[in-house]
């Protein structure tokens, strides 16, 4: 009998034409593959090919979903959520089932799993901590804190890309988003469609939403200039050689909130930033090329922070979910 380990394929190589069209569909996830391929200089069909084979392999993918913390619907919570011995990987692996938890991870430091988790009002959020989360084998207790700002989100990390979001250069600017746009049913049935497929060509978009062509893309811009709608292509930092992913945790100063958003906006690691409820206020996730540009991230970044009482920063070990869809392990 042959080893079986010889029929199995090598993992897929991510090459400098692959990070080519990631950039590329990075900032403009709905591109034409015949624009994408001249702006990257293959054919559009070796740009077919090779969106295909990283989409096989789970570590890329296009994805769509309104931004409730923009939208000011519900709330997003942030839980800790410290585990047993010998329990945190059940534990992390149960909480990512969830339909209402959008990530988890685990991190060095204590025995937890932190998860971001949605709930539609004060009444769900506590039923879910309490008699869903809290009853979970394993779990010894569990620390919430709801978003009250969102700042940037990995819609705004483009390590590819020089040129900084709209979003992030506004937020480092201390300038405010524009406000958020009155969804009606049409947009929602629009959001649904691009859930199921990122990429729906905007024929078939605007005969399932029996309107023209012409409506169906106005409508679709008007979600994305008002960061309402978040339609992305998601990489998995790695692929983009950013293997190493952290979490921090802030406590500053009220006073000195603005100056201190403004100044982490800047830094181009942070992939992720909130102003949270809680011991701390701040919560940011960065993504780094080695373990040496972590350690510098967080001597420069944190040093100059004006009032700055604490800072707790952690190393990610494992990522469960990302973006409401379960990695791979």
């Amino acid at each position: 009998m042959a080893d079986a380990a010889a029929g199995r394929r090598a993992p897929y190589t991510f090459d400098d034409v692959d990070h080519a069209i990631l950039r590329v569909l990075g900032r403009e996830p709905r591109a034409p593959l015949a624009e994408v391929g001249d702006r990257v200089g293959v054919h559009e069909r070796t740009v077919a090919r090779r969106l295909d084979r990283m989409t096989a392999t789970g570590l890329v993918r296009f994805t769509a979903s309104l931004v409730p913390e923009y939208l000011g619907e519900g709330l997003v919570a942030e839980l800790a959520v410290t585990c047993a011995p010998g329990r945190l990987n059940d534990t992390a692996a149960a909480l990512a089932r969830r339909p209402d938890v959008r990530s988890v991870e685990a991190a060095t430091g204590d025995l937890q799993v932190f998860a971001e988790l949605q709930a539609r009002d004060h009444d769900q959020l506590l039923t879910a901590v309490d008699e869903g989360i809290g009853r979970v084998d394993g779990v010894r207790d569990v620390h919430s804190s709801v978003v009250l700002r969102l700042l940037l989100t990995a819609n705004d990390w483009s390590p590819l890309d020089p040129e900084p979001t709209f979003v992030r250069r506004t937020v480092s600017e201390g300038r405010p988003l524009p406000e958020p746009p009155a969804l009606d049913a049409l947009d929602r049935t629009l959001v649904g469609l691009l859930e199921q497929d990122a990429r729906i060509p905007f024929s078939r978009l605007a005969q399932e939403l029996r309107v023209g062509e012409t409506t169906a893309r106005r409508r679709l811009a008007r979600l994305m200039t008002s960061h309402a709608l978040h339609l992305r292509l998601l990489a998995e930092p790695a692929v983009l050689g950013y293997p190493v992913e952290a979490r921090f945790r802030l406590a500053v100063h009220p006073g000195a909130l603005d100056e201190a958003v403004r100044a982490l906006a800047r830094e181009p690691s942070v992939r992720y930033l909130a102003l949270t409820t809680g011991r701390t206020n701040v919560l940011g996730y960065t993504s780094h090329a080695s373990m040496a540009d972590l350690r510098t991230f967080v001597a420069r970044a944190f040093s100059d922070l004006p009032r700055l009482r604490s800072a707790d920063t952690s190393l990610l070990m494992r990522t469960y979910k990302r973006a409401g869809a379960l990695a791979r392990l």
